[in-house]
Parts: C-alpha cells; structure tokens; sequence
C-alpha cells in the first residue's frame, strides 16, 4: 500500500470550492497500475487534521472508480468517471464535494510513480465479499463466488489452494473478472471473483492463498539423516504467525505504551493487537535507533505486537499487502499507527 504526499491531498482538496457542474473528461489518463492508494487529510484554519479518509483508486477498462472510506472502512463516496461523464457506483448516497475532489485528482494521476506488480509471488488473496449463487445447479464447484482484490501472485483456474485460517485445501475452478467474465487468470492488483470446487464456508477478511509445497530433500534432512519411509512436512506459501516485529509510525496524540491493546486491520480482517514492548524509536533527523519506552505522535519506532489470532503476515519488503497493518484506538476509534511488518 503507497500513500503519496500529503501536499497532494492538500492540492486536490482545494477544490472543493469549484463549481457543482463537472465538465465531461475528453480522454481519461492511464495509470501505470491498475490500482492506486492514497491517505487524504482535512486541516482545519490552523492546518490541524480535522478529518482523515482512505481513497482508492482503480483502473478500468471503461474508466476510472474512485471509493473513499473513513479511517475505519466505512464507506464515503463511490464514483466512476468515463468519457461520458461521471456517476455514483453502488449504492451511496451522492457526495458532491468527493467529486469535485475526485476530478481534480484526474490529472494528476497520470504523473504518480508506478509501484511493481507483486505477480510472481505465491497467491494471496484476501476476502472481501462473499456472493451466494444459491440458483447455480453445477454440481461439480461450489456455489459461492469470494470477491476481492489479488494481492499477490496469480489466481488461476484449476490452482490447488489452501484457505485461511481454517487450513482447508481445494482448487479454484472458476476465475471471474470484475465484469463477471471468466478468465484463465487474474495478477496481483486486479480484481477478481473466485468460485472453488467445493463448497467451504468463508467469509470476509479470511484468506486464500497458494497451497502448501511439499519440503524438498535437503529441507526436510537437514537436522540428520532420514530414511525412505519419512515424509517432509509441506512449506505452507505465506506461513502465518501470532507474534511480529513492525516499524510503526504513530499517529495518535495518545502516545503507544507497552501492554495496551488496539484494533489492528490485516487486509480485510480486524483482530486485537497488543503492544508488547517498544524495542527502539528513530531519530528523525538521522534515523538512528535509540532507545524508548514509548511512541509519541508523529513518532516512528520498532514495536513487537502479539496478536488475537494468527494471520498470513509478511515483510512489507516482501509483500505491501501482506506486511502493512493498520492500528486504531479501542476507545476512542481514533487511527493510532501505520505498521510495516519485517
């Protein structure tokens, strides 16, 4: 996940004060990425954040959505804008304001960085929508079709999986694009519908990832020797973990304290998180460790966190959606960090 600089949100919120009436677009840009994240902040007159949202951006082939949710995941705003105009998408009440926002992030878009693809990675895909096709009569796959977005990898018909975090395997026989059309498959950073063989029970923010690997000869020996009538244990793709080690950087005026418990977002899946121990803070200045108790705001430190249940987590080097968390105050509701595991 890449937020872009906050002078850029600053400049798209500017206008906001232009006229209700938005020109239809002659051309559209094309991103370099079929999908882009950005943090956008509302000051208020003393240049205090007011108000913080997420917003993303995705690339379609008859043109660009935009959906805007609050800190929490709640949506704000949904649009589209083609070469004939703009409209709302889905079911959401018109937010003229985000538009207007929207449209004047239109030209810009074209001239952002691209982030590489993570498709050669192992499958990761995180639920976020699961659809009941009670009116399918095939027999031979199951009946649900799992809505998301791929994180990593390729998702391909016929590809032996392994579901988390109930460890059930299977294979994905139907691959669907995000207008319903099969497809052999789908890369990371595209949206897609999954239907398996089998009927298995799943719901948002569970995973479905790549299947475990048997462990090759030199894996499985390398403590001594074994013999013919052993059978290496399999290497699970993304192995999961209730303990991690994250940099985080701390955005709440409540400062972390060692032993307190937050809300922590892992894809699409909420669990609690404690802050076991701050085991250094950065020096902002020359970006050295030094030793803390402690995170203050705006401060940026290495936290170890011991969480409810265990999750697929990866280095953020490894995998942006894999390794990146979000944490938000149990109490107050309010976003307490940005956590980049590894």
């Amino acid at each position: 996940m890449r937020f872009p600089s906050l002078a850029l949100a600053a400049l798209t919120l500017s206008a906001c004060t232009l006229s209700p009436s938005l020109p239809h677009p002659q051309t559209l840009p094309t991103l370099e990425q079929s999908g882009l994240w950005f943090k956008l902040e509302q000051t208020d007159a003393s240049g205090n954040a007011a108000q913080t949202s997420l917003l993303a951006v995705e690339q379609l082939p008859e043109g660009i959505r935009f959906v805007q949710t609050d800190a929490l995941g709640a949506p704000v705003s949904r649009q589209f804008v083609g070469t004939k105009g703009w409209k709302n998408d889905g079911f959401i009440m018109p937010n003229s304001a985000s538009r207007r926002l929207f449209a004047a992030l239109l030209p810009l878009l074209e001239k952002l960085p691209a982030t590489p693809s993570e498709s050669a990675l192992p499958l990761a895909f995180p639920v976020q929508w699961v659809e009941k096709n009670a009116s399918s009569s095939d027999t031979r796959q199951g009946r649900r079709i799992f809505w998301g977005r791929v994180a990593a990898g390729q998702a391909r018909a016929g590809e032996a999986v392994q579901l988390l975090p109930s460890g059930h395997t299977a294979r994905i026989a139907q691959v669907l694009d995000h207008t319903r059309q099969p497809q052999p498959g789908i890369n990371a950073g595209h949206s897609a519908g999954l239907v398996l063989d089998r009927e298995l029970d799943l719901s948002r923010g569970d995973w479905i990832t790549a299947a475990a690997q048997p462990a090759s000869g030199s894996q499985a020996g390398e403590a001594g020797e074994f013999d013919e009538f052993d059978t290496p244990a399999a290497q699970p793709a993304w192995p999961v973990t209730r303990e991690l080690q994250a940099t985080l950087c701390w955005l709440d005026d409540e400062p972390l304290t060692p032993g307190r418990v937050y809300w922590a977002l892992h894809g699409h899946r909420w669990l609690k998180a404690k802050a076991r121990r701050v085991l250094h803070r950065l020096d902002i200045h020359t970006l050295q460790p030094q030793n803390a108790d402690r995170l203050e705001a705006n401060a940026i430190g290495r936290v170890e966190l011991a969480l409810q249940e265990a999750i697929p987590a990866a280095p953020f080097a490894t995998s942006r959606a894999l390794g990146a968390l979000i944490l938000v105050d149990a109490a107050t509701h309010r976003t307490a960090a940005a956590a980049l595991a590894g």
